[in-house]
């Protein structure tokens, strides 16, 4: 059975999701699908506006076989992690042999060039990166530009144009280099993203648009119905359950009380021991605070966002004092070491063949439940912790009983 990987977030799925699914199993002839989906807390800080349960079943019902959870310590993290992560997760099945990301180009062949000169950083690209860097761009933008830099240094100047700062194509060089550092046999393929672009605020056709801009129709306008047209059916009857029970929608607006209560409770410099709290952010946090006139969680950002402090920056930043992720737990030798498990959140009858094949050919522990977990792994502790902690937040609930759905809860099964 030839499988093609995907690496999602699914927050919702959506039809340009379905799509995409769709070509993936098209271009890299597979009979089967599996994805690698984040978990309650996304990669630009953001909390997930349905659980990964019921993310999980729309993904299954959307044409999924088999859905594995990134964990938390990678699913939070910029490109480049985030990239190692998820590729190693679906090389380390032994199953899959493909995996498909969307692009803004659909080029394949410029961006995998690029990872192969760039996945082991010689010393002159570093010397670029460092120079971008100091002279005061993010780390996305000094990475781009680096790589630019280096490629007409070496007589690339056709592939030196390339737009790599667009950011399905940062992510897709970077899924790029994972493989190249991991040495994955898996064959990489890329789709060119169609009629919504990453990010994309506004709903421009009447069946295509951006989780973004489905997100904001969800939380800003409250109609369920508005997202009808933009999701499958599957998806669609998902949420209508999920809503009608009260535990959707959820935004960061559902933490405000936990994370406030977390930074009034440190000192500087412990709030500065947490991941991605640099350059005295702990201090523009604490000094932000009682000038608040509200709150919220839209005020605060407000308040602390700069030019070098991007919003997804700062939801990084507060994540992880929400999550208590120290810098001690994520430096870049023990991310570089992989993930530690493989955990499953749902399947098919077809994914559940798949799972068979993995208890033979699977480089690390299958999980189907954190209780039965053969390990002991940090990274899985994250991510009971993370669920615990969105289960605090997440309306409809009014048993403790749900902070432990990680131990409690088999896989979802359809079909």
């Amino acid at each position: 059975m030839r499988t093609v990987g995907l690496i999602v977030e699914y927050n919702p799925f959506h039809n340009g999701h379905q799509y995409h699914l769709r070509e993936s199993v098209k271009i890299a002839k597979a009979d089967a699908v599996v994805a690698v989906m984040s978990g309650h807390f996304l990669q630009r800080g953001e909390p997930a506006v349905m659980d990964k349960w019921a993310r999980t079943e729309a993904a299954l019902r959307g044409g999924c076989d088999l859905v594995l959870e990134l964990p938390v310590a990678y699913a939070t993290q910029a490109a480049e992690w985030f990239a190692y992560g998820a590729v190693s997760t679906l090389e380390a099945t032994g199953v899959v042999d493909a995996f498909c990301f969307g692009t803004e180009s659909g080029e394949l062949e410029v961006l995998h060039e690029a990872a192969k000169l760039v996945a082991h950083e010689p010393p002159a690209f570093q010397s670029l990166l460092k120079e971008a860097m100091e002279n005061g761009s993010s780390y996305p933008s000094a990475y781009s530009s680096a790589i630019a830099s280096y490629l007409a240094s070496i007589g690339r100047s056709d592939a030196a144009d390339f737009p790599f700062a667009q950011p399905n194509h940062t992510l897709g060089l970077h899924y790029l280099i994972a493989l190249e550092r991991i040495g994955g046999r898996m064959l990489p393929y890329t789709i060119r993203r169609e009629k919504s672009e990453y990010g994309q605020t506004t709903v421009t056709d009447s069946a295509i648009a951006s989780a973004t801009a489905i997100r904001k129709l969800l939380l800003e306008g409250g109609e369920l119905e508005a997202s009808k047209p933009l999701v499958p059916a599957g998806t669609f009857a998902v949420m209508q359950k999920e809503w009608s029970s009260g535990r959707s929608p959820v935004s960061w607006a559902n933490f405000v009380q936990q994370l406030l209560h977390a930074v009034v409770t440190h000192t500087p410099e412990q709030l500065a021991g947490y991941r991605e709290m640099t350059e005295g952010l702990e201090h523009r946090l604490l000094q932000a605070l009682p000038k608040l006139n509200h709150t919220g969680f839209e005020p605060l950002i407000d308040a602390l966002k700069t030019k070098r402090y991007t919003r997804t920056k700062l939801q990084r930043s507060l994540l992880s004092i929400l999550l208590r992720h120290k810098k001690e737990d994520f430096t870049a030798e023990k991310l570089a070491a992989g993930v530690q498990y493989i955990r499953v959140l749902g399947f098919t009858s077809k994914g559940q063949q798949l799972l068979r094949r993995m208890k033979k050919e699977a480089k690390l522990p299958v999980l189907l439940s954190a209780a039965r977990a053969p390990i002991e792994s940090v990274y899985l502790e994250l991510d009971t912790q993370a669920s615990a902690v969105y289960m605090l937040a997440q309306p409809g609930h009014e048993s403790a009983a749900a902070m432990y759905r990680d131990f409690t809860d088999r896989p979802i099964i359809i079909g």
